[in-house]
């Protein structure tokens, strides 16, 4: 498969029968910290990996969006901007012309595009492909078209994509660190009013790694396991006479707590409310070690958040629990799972002299379990969608 700018536009070139005006790049994401609590308005820490979404593209003016993946069989998909709707499918290609929808929504006068498209972000292991497919997209059509506008708003309008056209009701954290992460930083972003922090996060510089490990469990958010966990902090808040668990301070916790079980609230949103101001407070803990420069101060926090998210939002699996605990036995500083769980991908703070140790230690866990070998690579925080060409 051909890679990179000029591997792709030579692609664009041989399947659409004319060069593309450009070559875009989105990149997937690791969440350090904040799980879930984007759709509460609550804090998120991503940043950006290396892996990236590239797109060729032109513009049309005939109204036509023809659409086509190297990573995916099947030919060009074709379909008419001014038919574009909701919920009808089209698989992979529903985030690109999700994102075309969305902008035509917004008034902006897209007239159509030939896109080919091909991404290094793994599909599947919580590192964000769908919002890097989406947000090269818009980056793509917001300068052909000269629609002006700012890269939080592009990620807003993928976000859209996703919940309104795709229907996956995702919060706005994925497509906001596509566009917004700067290389060498954190991204420290409070999702109620987009309020962003680029966070100096230079491990090699404190003698670390973050290790990404992919457990080559395919999760699906679409399922309705993601949609019940949003639903009941919405329920959470409602009982609590609250606009959203944001408002919760981490301090006022254990009195919501009892306030929400004498209502009879279900117990699985007791424990929702409890993970999502619980890992409020964990942002804003590695926010301060991280100014403060205690970067392995961290890892415990990252082993709270692990527990959390396994024991009171019950999101983990059978695989990431086992990286985490193999590799905190192997000596790492901390470890959790990240993204939306069920499968996907963990995250685990080493010390940089102990990483292929930790690394092998993990890989000799899941042979031994009977586990598909896991995909171990360091997460470099990386930049932000860009043009390449």
């Amino acid at each position: 498969m051909n890679s990179g700018p000029a591997g792709i536009e030579t692609t664009f070139t041989e399947l659409y029968g004319s060069a593309p005006e450009g070559v875009w790049a989105a990149p997937g994401r690791v969440n350090l910290i904040g799980e879930y609590t984007d759709f509460n308005d609550g804090f998120v820490m991503p940043l950006a990996l290396p892996h990236t979404a590239l797109a060729a593209v032109a513009r049309r003016s005939d109204g036509e969006l023809r659409l086509h993946s190297t990573d995916v069989p099947g030919g060009v998909v074709q379909l008419r901007v001014d038919e574009l709707a909701p919920h009808r499918g089209h698989g992979w290609a529903a985030y690109p012309a999700g994102v075309v929808w969305a902008l035509r929504e917004a008034g902006h006068p897209v007239t159509g595009a030939d896109i080919q498209v091909t991404s290094t972000v793994p599909t599947g292991a919580g590192l964000s492909s769908s919002a890097a497919l989406e947000v090269v997209t818009a980056l793509a059509l917001n300068d052909l078209f000269e629609l002006g506008l700012r890269p939080a708003e592009l990620a807003v309008l993928g976000q859209r994509a996703e919940n309104a056209f795709v229907g996956v009701p995702c919060g706005v954290m994925d497509q906001m660190a596509s566009a917004c992460c700067t290389d060498g930083h954190a991204l420290y972003l409070d999702t109620r009013d987009l309020t962003q922090r680029q966070v100096p996060f230079d491990l090699a510089s404190h003698g670390l790694q973050l290790l990404v490990v992919d457990t080559r469990v395919k999760h699906e958010l679409g399922d309705g396991a993601y949609a019940e966990r949003r639903a009941g902090c919405e329920e959470g808040a409602r009982l609590l006479g609250i606009r959203t668990l944001r408002e919760l301070p981490y301090e006022g916790l254990g009195a919501a707590l009892d306030t929400l079980a004498a209502s009879g609230a279900d117990e699985s949103v007791v424990r929702y409310v409890r993970h999502v101001v619980g890992d409020n407070h964990r942002v804003e803990q590695v926010i301060a070690l991280l100014d403060a420069g205690e970067v392995r101060a961290a890892g415990p926090v990252l082993n709270e958040g692990h527990v959390s998210l396994r024991d009171d939002l019950r999101v983990s699996c059978p695989e990431l629990d086992l990286v985490v605990a193999t590799a905190n036995a192997a000596g790492a500083l901390g470890a959790r799972m990240t993204g939306g769980g069920f499968g996907g991908s963990a995250i685990v703070l080493v010390e940089e002299a102990d990483a292929e140790a930790i690394a092998k230690s993990v890989r000799e866990a899941f042979t031994s379990a009977g586990y598909a070998a896991p995909g171990v690579f360091p997460a470099v925080p990386s930049a932000g969608a860009r043009r390449l060409s």
